[in-house]
């Protein structure tokens, strides 16, 4: 199982991004970017979240695609700088990193950000959200891995690095490749997809999962909901 893991990790960091697309474990933005440091930063952190939640993994939430919010600098799927760095207000360092706090890789310097972005990094609001409902349920951090179909961050062009971009079918084909090979690594988990894009994704790879709406745009009471219910069903279920 170790050197499965370490094969996903290594393909994930080796993946050569095409245009509109960062990969935040192999590429460096030298505008975003604190330094070429950067890379390895969200190297070493995906790997504190991933590889001790393999053992005991019980939910695998998964989104569409990298934000430039939230996995684009921290390098984890849904979250965020601030939650890592310590400077959220309710969703500590501990709940995704073992060694704790993480470290930043956004530029601080960078005139694009807003002041609080400088002070404080990133926040990304769907992580919150999600994070927030795996608390009030009191479920174990180590129980949940968080993915995205399209594990890189596709942007737009015209918008530049800091936007965000549907994946193309091109692109979730890359995506199905590196998702089936977690799930060999990860056969026991509760597949929960987050949002329709990503449950319809799923389907048409053949993946069944437990729908819950996107937490954005007005979602986040229903997402609530819905993940309450999951996790009641799932956590009686194991008993």
């Amino acid at each position: 199982m170790k050197d499965a893991t370490n094969r996903f990790i290594q393909e994930l960091k080796a993946y050569e991004s095409a245009e509109q697309v960062f990969n935040p474990w192999r590429d460096y933005d030298e505008s975003f970017d604190i330094g070429p440091e950067a890379p390895l930063i969200r190297a070493n952190q995906m790997e504190q979240f991933l590889i001790p939640r393999i053992p005991t993994a019980k939910y695998l939430l998964v989104a569409e695609a990298i934000s430039y919010q939230g996995g684009k600098f921290t390098g984890v799927a849904l979250s965020s700088e601030r939650i890592l760095l310590g400077n959220h207000k309710t969703i500590r360092p501990a709940f995704l990193l073992q060694k704790t706090p993480g470290r930043r890789t956004s530029n601080p310097s960078n005139p694009s950000l807003k002041t609080i972005q400088r002070q404080l990094g990133f926040t990304e609001p769907t992580a919150t959200i999600v994070w927030g409902a795996i608390k009030e349920n009191q479920i174990t951090p180590n129980k949940i891995i968080t993915w995205n179909i399209f594990p890189f961050h596709p942007f737009n062009a015209d918008k530049g690095p800091l936007s965000n971009r549907t994946p193309t079918g091109s692109e979730l084909e890359v995506g199905r490749h590196f998702t089936e090979m977690l799930l060999k690594i990860i056969p026991q988990v509760s597949i929960i997809s987050v949002g329709v894009h990503s449950t319809r994704t799923l389907s048409r790879l053949g993946i069944e999962s437990l729908h819950v709406p996107h937490p954005a745009n007005g979602g986040a009471t229903r997402f609530r909901a819905a993940m309450n219910k999951i996790f009641a069903t799932e956590e009686n279920n194991s008993q």
